[in-house]
């Protein structure tokens, strides 16, 4: 962040103790695709099918440790390990709401009962957070330290990411909880579903709430409790979904109040003579004009829904302007040759990324038209909620990507050392690509990339507040 003028983090980021470097930038440290043996699963029939199969299989992968359990976020082969991101868990629930089946409910309410007994029983803090990670399944470090325990210590705490870092409180990861348990409560009636969002609503306002010029919430704390400087679009994107469904659940004016500081934010960072929102301020006074993602484009659309009309073209900036098409003649592709894959990359700055450098140390070299699946699949799903002409037809080509995606990605990666089902699980990208925010994301299979290709294959919004 030193320099030039850099970009605000997002909730991917690595928020550790004093640490800059990313989560998802670690991903590629581990080995390659390994082939588990035994015969595979039989395929469901499908592709929503498929994808909640590997939402099942990354959720059961560790049977003797426990039933309270989280969600594994990547493949095996990703070098992760067991690591459980707090949001990819918020998504899978959303995702197992989106099925409305009687067993995506049932895994829904066991991973949001996981989520309140992460509050109840963190081993540090008594004031309703959730850490950015948690580890749900034994494993050896690369140094050589073992880590036997599942999701629950032996002592009946949760067993914190420290390994890697994952220590920190972003506010966008405890939004998207917050979002879960509040889908939750509405579809259950259960009260412990509200009051863990509740809990996070309040310690959002303690935590975030800023007064600087720009207004808004700030992006969290690191590892060390230390909080963090930058304000982002998206997690005051996100705050504008949690913060209405909790003044309607509740029925308590002061989250309408809240949720006005969070959408002034994000109406600041729209530029008008481009048709794009910016990404957010690192001091709260100047707004960061490069990198622009994804997100802030079609997040902003999904939560600000009526309010959103005069900012509808956000929509289009992200489906020109991020556009790529990654097939095996591309520089750095992964792609296998006679395949190829269309949809939106991760930023403005994905497209100018270095491809004679690697992404971080000990890393492959970005495919600049490399596709982000998760993205991908937030696009789609706000064209279809958009609506206007062609934006149906748009959205059925980039979800068509992703399905072929999960057919012919990612073969043979295993989650806690087992197959996972055949051709199931959305691969974070179909090659290598370098976000521009720090970090890159690589081809391996993704609860988090997988969850919201389930929501926009069943129109399944989210943001709606």
């Amino acid at each position: 962040m030193t320099g030039r003028q850099g970009p605000a983090l997002s909730r991917r980021s690595l928020i550790g103790a004093g640490l800059g470097i990313s989560a998802a930038g670690l991903t590629a440290a581990g080995p390659g695709p390994a082939f588990a043996a035994g015969s595979p699963r039989p395929r469901p029939a499908s592709g929503p099918a498929r994808g909640h199969a590997f939402l099942a299989a990354a959720m059961d992968a560790y049977p003797d440790h426990g039933g309270i359990r989280l969600t594994q976020s990547y493949a095996d082969q990703a070098g992760l390990f067991s690591t459980a991101f707090t949001y990819d868990n918020a998504l899978a629930i959303l995702a197992h709401l989106a099925a409305r089946a009687a067993v995506g409910l049932n895994r829904a309410k066991a991973l949001g009962d996981a989520l309140l007994y992460a509050q109840d029983h963190d081993p540090a803090h008594d004031d309703g957070r959730l850490r950015q990670a948690y580890n749900v399944g034994p494993y050896t470090f690369y140094d050589g330290s073992p880590q036997p325990d599942g999701f629950v210590r032996a002592d009946g705490t949760v067993n914190v990411g420290t390994q890697f870092g994952f220590t920190g409180t972003a506010v966008g990861d405890m939004a998207w909880a917050g979002i879960a348990l509040s889908a939750l409560a509405r579809r259950t009636g259960a009260r412990r579903f509200l009051t863990g969002a509740v809990r996070i609503g309040e310690w959002i306002e303690r935590t975030g709430r800023t007064d600087e010029p720009l207004g808004g919430y700030k992006f969290g704390v690191d590892g060390a409790d230390q909080k963090l400087p930058f304000t982002s679009t998206e997690h005051n994107t996100d705050l504008i979904c949690l913060f209405g469904r909790l003044a309607r659940l509740t029925g308590e004016r002061v989250w309408w109040e809240r949720r006005a500081r969070a959408e002034a934010f994000v109406q600041r960072m729209w530029e008008p003579s481009g048709g794009f929102f910016y990404t957010g301020t690192n001091d709260g006074v100047t707004v960061n004009r490069s990198p622009i993602p994804e997100d802030t484009q079609t997040w902003t659309y999904l939560a600000l829904g009526s309010r959103a009309r005069g900012h509808a073209r956000s929509l289009d900036w992200a489906a020109a302007e991020l556009a790529v098409r990654d097939h095996s003649g591309r520089p750095n592709s992964t792609v296998p040759v006679g395949q190829s894959y269309e949809g939106v990359t991760f930023s403005s700055a994905s497209l100018l990324a270095d491809e004679d450098a690697p992404i971080a140390s000990g890393q492959p070299k970005p495919d600049r038209n490399g596709v982000w699946f998760e993205g991908t699949a937030h696009l789609a799903l706000a064209l279809r909620e958009r609506g206007a002409r062609g934006d149906e037809a748009r959205a059925r080509c980039l979800l068509a990507s992703t399905e072929r995606a999960q057919e012919l990605l990612g073969g043979g990666q295993t989650v806690g050392g087992k197959a996972l089902p055949e051709q199931s699980g959305v691969v974070s990208a179909s090659s290598p690509l370098d976000t521009g925010f720090g970090f890159g994301y690589y081809p391996y299979r993704h609860t988090g990339a997988t969850a919201w290709y389930l929501m926009a294959a069943a129109r399944f919004n989210p943001l709606r507040a």
